[in-house]
């Protein structure tokens, strides 16, 4: 098996992208339609219009298989240290279990070495038990206790 190819996602892959979140059931009901696609593509100008900020997709054979999003933070303590958030981490369900994720999370740590960051951070649902041992394996560790508050 070949290691899926990773890339900065552009406007052609929002659809796939946000089936990929469509199809979670822990998310927040993400539907892509006629009614949603404005909302959607306003929200990637964004992120694209961000020098901080980039999505990126995990293809194979030229069909997206993943996303993540990655983050740069500046950061006070730790002398400034610049920080990279990794969120928003998919994979389509059947490709699970296959190496993707992990490629991903590779892929993102060093666009984060590359960026400055000296640390990389990221958090998880809690319902998402299998993604936490999959994150153990992969070096982290659960340091913080994290809050959310819709507004």
């Amino acid at each position: 098996m070949t290691a899926p190819v990773i890339r900065e996602a552009t406007d052609d892959d929002l659809e796939a992208v946000v089936g990929l979140h469509a199809a979670d059931s822990v998310g927040y009901g993400d539907s892509w339609s006629d009614a949603t696609e404005p909302a959607y593509r306003a929200a990637f100008a964004v992120i694209a219009a961000s020098p901080d900020t980039r999505l990126y997709v995990a293809l194979e054979d030229r069909h997206v298989v993943g996303s993540f999003i990655l983050t740069f933070m500046p950061g006070l303590t730790g002398l400034g240290m610049r920080h990279a958030v990794l969120r928003s981490v998919q994979v389509v369900a059947d490709c699970r279990s296959r190496g993707i994720g992990a490629e991903m999370v590779a892929e993102a740590e060093r666009l984060a070495i590359a960026g400055g960051a000296g640390m990389i951070e990221l958090t998880s649902n809690l319902r998402r038990e299998a993604a936490h041992r999959f994150y153990r394996r992969l070096g982290y560790s659960q340091s913080h206790a994290g809050f959310k508050k819709v507004l």
